[in-house]
């Protein structure tokens, strides 16, 4: 272990920052691998939209274990641990010769990777060490580590499939991911402290967590969103390539919502430090409502793709620091960890959704028409959810 002098907020929050660069960058890369493999496989969109939708639930329902297991024990080992499996699963997904071995790297050891490599583990560490008023952008920032990952890692995803293949891009992407396990050492912080004046279990922190409306508003609004990103993620390159673009164009696309969400995740966790982070959630989905109909209905064009890409980016993980600062606002620090894992488990639910329905949509109809028609229409849903969460602290936090 590193000596606690190394663990400082500010290391901690860069060590987080890297770490979610890699993982979150890395899992982005999934929407590029669909027409080689697919093509060179002889698969259906469905069956690797699939894989990628089984690896989105598993990854939402292991985050409460592996954010309790963080909670417990620390994240460090955590870290060390999800990021060998997130490994395995790279490296079985570029040999993976039927739908059932992609569903087993792609799907399972993937998923699992990622729950405990990123925002609820991650984001666990950093609310716990940095104090309340600079919680919310200190959130930020982690959440824009996770987008300037989807910048530059994308761009170099795309480099090497062209250059040496899709099954050797994998096997790199893996190694690159070799790279959270030591940086995990900044991160382990050990069991989570207990909060002043009170000795709360965590089963206990749970059932009161379930009795609240908010807890539950937080999670079906959060799986609008994961619907949303993990469609667009995926599908997005694949829609414009059928629309007459390149391959490049669809990568380009993703990589420019990463680059503009670093600012918009440092804007709104920024914001949410003094405003409503409930109103901001609203402002969200409202407004990528708006951006998916100027995709849809305005003119095409590489000026409109960037527009609309520059326009998501700015709203797509912004989602997260306003949502984690709410489960720590109003549920505490001492089980952050599993509550955000929790709720993030609805934010997976969606993007199971959104990443296979997706895919059968377009098999089925030969169009992805209807699924920006969910996207739309969820967004309505997910601001109606937000609004009415109460963001009164159960107990007063001491700073």
């Amino acid at each position: 272990m590193l000596p606690a002098r190394w663990r400082t907020p500010t290391c901690i929050l860069l060590a987080a920052c890297l770490i979610l660069t890699l993982s979150m960058g890395v899992r982005h890369t999934a929407g590029l691998f669909l027409q080689p493999m697919t093509q060179d496989q002889g698969w259906s969109r469905e069956a690797f939209s699939f894989a990628i939708a089984l690896q989105n639930l598993l990854w939402g329902l292991a985050s409460p274990f592996a954010g309790a297991f963080a909670d417990r024990v620390g994240a460090g080992r955590t870290l060390a641990v999800c990021a060998l499996l997130y490994g395995l699963g790279l490296v079985g997904m570029a040999h993976a010769g039927s739908a059932a071995g992609l569903n087993l790297s792609a799907g399972l050891l993937i998923g699992l990777g990622l729950s405990g490599t990123t925002f609820a583990v991650v984001m666990g560490v950093v609310g716990r060490h940095v104090p309340p008023a600079r919680r919310s952008l200190a959130l930020g920032l982690v959440s824009a580590g996770g987008s300037f990952g989807q910048f530059a890692v994308l761009p170099v995803g795309q480099a090497m499939i062209n250059a040496w293949g899709w099954q050797a891009a994998l096997l790199w992407l893996a190694l690159g991911v070799g790279m959270i396990a030591p940086l995990a050492a900044l991160l382990a912080d050990g069991p989570a402290r207990a909060t002043p004046g009170g000795q709360q279990s965590l089963g206990q922190a749970l059932r009161e967590a379930l009795t609240q409306p908010s807890f539950h508003l937080l999670f079906w609004s959060y799986g609008v969103c994961g619907f949303q990103t993990a469609f667009i993620m995926l599908h997005l390159p694949a829609y414009l390539m059928d629309r007459g673009y390149n391959a490049n164009v669809g990568m380009t696309a993703v990589a420019l919502i990463g680059l503009f969400n670093i600012f918009g995740s440092f804007l709104f966790g920024w914001w949410g430090g003094f405003a409503s982070k409930k109103k901001l959630l609203v402002l969200i989905y409202a407004a990528r409502i708006a951006a998916v109909l100027m995709l849809l209905h305005l003119p095409i064009g590489l000026p409109g793709v960037w527009l609309f890409a520059a326009l998501m980016g700015l709203l797509w993980l912004a989602t997260v620091p306003l949502t984690n600062g709410l489960i720590a606002q109003i549920f505490g620090l001492r089980y952050l960890s599993m509550l955000a894992g929790g709720v993030f488990l609805g934010h997976q639910l969606g993007s199971f959704l959104g990443a296979w329905m997706g895919g059968r949509i377009f098999d089925q109809s030969g169009s992805y028409g209807l699924a920006w028609a969910w996207v739309i229409g969820l967004s309505v849903l997910a601001a109606a959810l937000a609004w009415p969460i109460n963001e009164r602290p159960l107990r007063q936090e001491s700073p």
